[in-house]
Formats: structure tokens, sequence, C-alpha cells
């Protein structure tokens, strides 16, 4: 066992990483357990542990355990970590392997149809992991896993890759105010947010992929961790009076090379005004109305260093559109609340 846990040792500086030396480790019980572990590095990903000959077999997951056969996700076997690692969370500090935030995700025992050297099948029996997975190697350190029981929730859709965003027209406020919602109209760029495994991905109401301009906004694809979900929001600049500015927001539009990009990201930070919500975790919710919509955006309670929820008034547009004129805002956004979403 001293063998396996050498190259965990020699990556590791056990005086300045809270993380677990090799010790006696925990009693094996009647059945070997697991751990998948959340893990905010460099690179949002989950870490995928299986108790085995005294230590734990361990892979780095980037997307997470695949709930659907219809997908492989890719796994790279990592170090073999000592038992201990079962109930470690903590902060890893900058400067050290595996920098970031551990969280357990899920625990709990599995049982083992096959285990070599080339490939892992195993039923988890764990709160949110469950079901029959089969690990097999591809190439080097390079493995995938596969969900071999049916799908664990039948009706899922899948991920839009794209959708074009719901655009408003000009007019006039609506008579009957109680059957309305009113936010700020934001004078930035219109992007729709793609969160996958951890990561984020931005796209002009084009469809264009925008999301090297804005790398401040990336670690909101760790902030929603598994949830698969499409946002609807603008790009906003703020001036120093924390009004919306089209033109500062100009100058991160159009740069040409990745360091301009990431010293204008430090100078002059965007942020992502979020509004809408269209797809959450298997079920597209663009057929639901506007008050249910805005209700599990705002569960997902998304307000971090560069994205934020504004709140929506029902009702009032005529005090909302006073504040926003008296602020110099472009104005506002009237949306019924029984309204679906409609893209285009």
């Amino acid at each position: 066992m001293a063998d396996r846990l050498d190259p965990y040792r020699r990556k590791r500086d056990f005086d300045a990483s809270p993380e677990p030396g090799p010790g006696s480790g925990p009693e094996p019980g009647p059945q070997p357990r697991f751990v998948v572990q959340e893990h905010s590095a460099r690179a949002m990903h989950w870490d995928l542990r299986l108790e085995r000959d005294g230590v734990l077999a361990s892979w780095a997951v980037p997307r997470g355990i695949p709930p659907d056969p219809a997908r492989n996700h890719l796994a790279v076997r990592t170090e073999d970590h000592p038992l201990e690692y079962l109930d470690f969370e903590g902060d890893i500090p900058a400067g050290n392997y595996g920098a970031g935030t551990m969280r357990v995700f899920d625990r709990g025992t599995y049982e083992v149809h096959k285990f070599s050297d080339r490939e892992v099948m195993v039923t988890f029996h764990g709160e949110r992991v469950h079901g029959r997975h089969v690990l097999f190697r591809t190439r080097g350190k390079d493995w995938m896993i596969h969900r071999m029981d049916p799908p664990e929730d039948p009706g899922r859709e899948p991920m839009p890759e794209h959708l074009e965003p719901m655009l408003a027209r000009a007019g006039v406020l609506p008579e009957v105010e109680g059957k309305w919602a009113f936010e700020i109209k934001w004078d930035g760029v219109r992007a729709m947010g793609y969160a996958q495994g951890g990561r984020l991905r931005l796209a002009s109401r084009n469809g264009n992929d925008i999301t090297p301009r804005y790398p401040e906004l990336r670690p909101l694809g760790r902030a929603l961790g598994v949830h698969e979900a499409v946002l609807d929001g603008e790009v906003v600049a703020f001036d120093g009076e924390g009004r919306p500015s089209f033109q500062r927001l100009q100058g991160r539009m159009h740069l040409g090379s990745e360091r301009a990009v990431k010293r204008k990201s430090v100078e002059e930070p965007v942020v992502y005004v979020l509004f809408d919500l269209l797809y959450l975790d298997g079920r597209s919710l663009l057929d639901r109305p506007y008050q249910q919509r805005r209700a599990a955006l705002s569960a997902l309670e998304l307000t971090g260093p560069a994205w934020q929820t504004p709140a929506h008034h029902v009702g009032d547009g005529d005090a909302l559109l006073e504040l926003a004129r008296a602020r110099g805002l472009e104005g506002v956004v009237a949306k019924r609340l029984d309204c679906p979403y409609t893209p285009g």
C-alpha cells in the first residue's frame, strides 16, 4: 500500500495543505465505498474515488458522472488516494497541487462486477449517484465512463446548443400593470449562457461564441456546479457611478490579443446581468410562463463577483420608469407574467 501512495505523497506538502496524509485509515466496511467530490480547481471537475485494496482508485471527471447512457464522459486516471480522503472537504491553498475548494458531492457503497487495469464495472449505491456504470481505458490515463442502466430520468431533454433571444419592441407602459413584471433595460450586449459540467459558453444573439472576450464570467459555470442551464442576460460594463456604459463596453468587444483581454478584464471588468432561465437540468422552460422561469432563476441564487440577478417588479412600472430616467438609464422592459419565451 505504501508504494501505491508514494505518488500521492510526492505531489503534496502536508504542512501547507489540509489534505490528509496516509495513515491507518478508516476500517473497511462490509461493502467497498466510493466518494464523488466536487473540485473547484483551475478547471471545475468532479473526482470519483473507489475503495480498492486499501486505497482509493481515483479519476478526474470533467463533466461529472453521466446520468444517461447516450453520453459517455471523459474520466482521467489520477494517483491513488488514501482512505482518509473519503471524508475530506476543504480549501487547498494556492500554490499547492490541486489548489481549490473540495466538497463531497455524494458518497455511498458500490458493488464490483469487474475491476481490471483496463475496465471497471460497478453499481453505485449513493444518494445522488446510483446505477451500473463502466469505466474503460482508451489511451494512457484517459478513460471513459458510461452509464449501463437506463437513464435516471427517461423524460430528460437534451440541452439546446443554440437559442435565439426573445426580443423586445418599443411601446408604452401597459394599463393593467398587475399582469406585468418590469425590469431595468440594460445598455449592454445580449448574451445567452450555456452552462454544463462546470463550464460556461457565452453566445451572442447571432450565435457567435463570445466567451473568450469576457474571461471574468467563466467562473459562473463553476458556481452552477452540476446544473445544466441556458441563461439569458446582458453583458454590461458599469462606469464609476454604477451606471451602464456602452461606450466602456465597446472597449472590451473587439480586442485582438489574449493578453489585452486579460488586462482589460482587470481594468474594466464586466458583469453578466441575468434575467431569464430557458433550460434547467433536462427540462426546457420555454413554454413555462415568465413568472415560473423567473422564480426558477431566483432559486439558483446566482450572485457573484461578475454576475448578478437583479430584482424584477410586479406592477409599479411607472415608479421604475421614473427611477430609470432619474439615473439616466435607457428605460424599462415589461414582461407579461403568463408569457412563454418565444426565441427570435
